[in-house]
């Protein structure tokens, strides 16, 4: 039969116990970090669930911040504290490692952006868009900028190269990155815009309005890069999502949201 612990032994177990119980959860708790990402506009939806799977597998959390490219960089230049960057181009992350504000062989290509025309309306465009943007009704054409924004460049070079550029440049109405130019359309401030492919294709959710994908013989490969900056040079967390992001289980992800995967586009 056993006796009862005396006072002083059980103080010693529950002690060991405690002890026990704090050094299997402090490997979680030393090793989960936050990491703070500036983020492509385009990029939001696509980032918000592959930060959430990140965090669900690794514990580690990833604070978003979503904006223009050329915003972005502006803000990192003035030292914004983030650790990482998913730009919508591949000359910005150059050029954040050329000026030492990133590291050094850090970047990579993680997804390829499309264009694609869209209405709010219906029936707005057909199976050729180019009749969309020639209508003769067209008021406003809502594009991003292209002096802060790498799909308001691809825009205007998409419609450069379809030969509307003049025709339609006193039509156009500008947002300061591709979330405000998809808004200018959802409110029928613009009755086109030409905004990221992604923003019509997301996973569950049916595509509203009218679109087009716009064919690529028409603008440059949007080649988007990821960098780490230098200010995350040892942050875990940030590191350990841009591994991440090359992994197969992202990629499922990214292409869900309608983008090529790398720089290939494949």
């Amino acid at each position: 039969m056993f006796g009862l612990l005396s006072g002083r032994a059980l103080g010693r177990a529950l002690g060991r116990a405690f002890f026990a119980a704090t050094l299997a959860l402090a490997p979680l708790r030393v090793s989960a970090e936050e990491a703070l990402a500036a983020i492509a506009a385009n990029f939001a939806g696509a980032a918000e669930s592959l930060a959430a799977q990140f965090t669900l597998e690794t514990g580690h959390e990833v604070v978003l911040t979503t904006g223009s490219t050329g915003k972005l960089y502006a803000q990192i230049a003035a030292g914004a504290p983030f650790d990482m960057m998913l730009s919508a181009d591949a000359g910005t992350p150059a050029r954040l490692i050329d000026e030492g504000l990133g590291v050094e062989g850090s970047s990579f290509a993680y997804a390829s952006g499309r264009l694609a025309l869209w209405s709010a309306d219906p029936g707005r465009i057909g199976d050729d868009g180019q009749e969309a943007l020639r209508a003769s009704g067209l008021r406003h054409l809502a594009i991003a900028n292209p002096e802060l924004a790498p799909y308001g460049k691809a825009a205007r070079d998409a419609l450069d190269g379809m030969g509307l550029w003049e025709a339609v440049q006193p039509k156009i109405v500008m947002g300061q990155n591709i979330g405000q130019t998809h808004a200018m359309v959802a409110s029928g401030a613009a009755e086109l815009g030409l905004i990221a492919f992604s923003a019509v294709q997301q996973p569950g959710v049916p595509a509203e309005g009218s679109y087009w994908e716009v064919p690529q013989q028409f603008y440059a490969p949007i080649r988007q890069d990821a960098v780490l900056l230098a200010a995350g040079r040892d942050n875990a967390a940030a590191r350990a999502f841009l591994d991440y992001l090359r992994s197969d289980a992202a990629a499922q992800i990214i292409a869900a949201y309608g983008y090529g995967v790398g720089d290939g586009g494949s």
